[in-house]
C-alpha cells in the first residue's frame, strides 16, 4: 500500500495547504490511504466539525487528534458521529467520547490507525501509552488481520517517540510522532520493518514560532511577560509529513520518504 501521514494542521494556513496540495498528491503518488493530524486545525486549538469535513473533502481518510482533542466543544458530540476521527487511546482514565483506534477498509485491505499521548513534559498525567498501544497491537497482528498499522505518537519528547518506535518495531507499519510541529531528520525503517520519523512536522506557515505569529511568543521568551493571545501565522504553509510503502503480505514498510510540499521548506517527496 501507498500511505501518507501529514503532521499537525495549523490553523487557516494549514487547512489551505491541505486543500491546495492533497488532491493533487493523491493522484500523482497514487495514494491508497491518507492520515492527517488535525488537532490544531481550528485557529490553532482543537478541531471543529466543519474543519474536519474540510480535511476529509480534500482527501483525508482518517484524522487524528491529540491533547487538544476537545478544545473545540462541538467535537465532544461530533466525534461519536464520525468514526474517521481518532482521539488518543489514553486520553483520560475516565470514559471520554470517541475511540483511540479504528480499522479502515481500503478496497478489501485493512488499515489500523492508533493514536497515543506521551507522558514526558506533557501538562496532564495521561495514562501509560505503551501498555495502551500494546493491548491494541496484540489483538491486531501486522500482516494477519490487518495489512498495515499506523501509530501516531503525540508527545513532546523525541526520546519517548523513539521509544514507541522501537517498542512497535515488527508490529506496526509506521510509527510517526506529532505535536511539536518541527519535522525531524531521522526518517528510517527500523530493523524489523517499521517505518519511523520522530516528528512529522506541521502543515503550517514556517515563518513563525511553531505555527504562531512570531511577535507574542518572542515577547514572552525575551521578557517573560504575556501581552496578547497566540494567533496562527497566515503565510503560505508547507505540507509536512511522511510517505510510506508497505508489503500487504507482512505489513512491513518497504520505503519511507519525508514529505514537504509548498511553503518555505525545501521540497521533498517520493520521486
Amino acid at each position: 500500500m501507498k500511505i501518507m501521514f501529514l503532521g499537525d494542521v495549523m490553523g487557516r494556513a494549514g487547512r489551505a495547504a491541505v486543500t491546495e496540495h492533497l488532491p493533487r498528491l493523491r493522484k500523482e503518488w497514487a495514494l491508497d490511504f491518507v492520515v492527517i493530524n488535525g488537532e490544531n486545525a481550528s485557529n490553532g486549538m482543537g478541531l471543529s466539525a466543519d474543519h474536519a469535513q474540510v480535511l476529509f473533502d480534500a482527501g483525508a481518510d482518517c484524522v487524528t487528534l491529540g491533547d487538544h482533542a476537545f478544545d473545540q466543544k462541538d467535537m465532544m458530540q461530533h466525534i461519536d458521529k464520525d468514526s474517521r476521527i481518532i482521539r488518543p487511546l489514553n486520553y483520560a482514565q475516565v470514559e471520554v467520547p470517541g475511540r483511540g483506534h479504528r480499522i479502515f477498509d481500503v478496497r478489501g485491505k485493512k488499515v489500523l490507525v492508533v493514536q497515543a499521548l506521551g507522558q514526558v513534559f506533557m501538562k496532564k498525567p495521561y495514562s501509560d501509552p505503551f501498555s495502551a498501544v500494546d493491548r491494541v497491537l496484540k489483538n491486531h497482528p501486522r500482516g494477519g488481520m490487518v495489512q498495515a498499522i499506523i501509530v501516531d505518537m503525540h508527545c513532546e519528547a523525541t526520546s519517548e517517540k523513539m521509544g514507541m518506535g522501537h517498542f512497535c518495531d515488527g508490529r506496526a507499519s509506521l510509527v510517526v510522532g506529532t505535536h511539536t510541529h518541527v519535522p525531524t531528520a531521522d526518517t528510517q525503517i527500523l530493523p524489523k520493518g517499521t517505518a519511523f520519523q520522530a516528528d512529522a512536522g506541521m502543515c503550517g506557515d514556517y515563518n513563525s514560532v511553531i505555527g504562531m505569529e512570531k511577535a507574542e511568543p518572542m515577547r514572552r521568551f525575551v521578557t517573560g511577560m504575556p501581552k496578547n493571545r497566540f494567533t496562527p501565522a497566515l503565510g503560505e504553509a508547507t505540507l509536512s509529513g511522511v510517505y510510506v510503502e508497505t508489503d500487504d503480505r507482512t505489513g512491513a514498510a518497504t520505503r519511507i520518504e519525508m514529505v514537504r510540499q509548498g511553503g518555505r521548506l525545501s521540497q521533498s517527496g517520493p520521486v
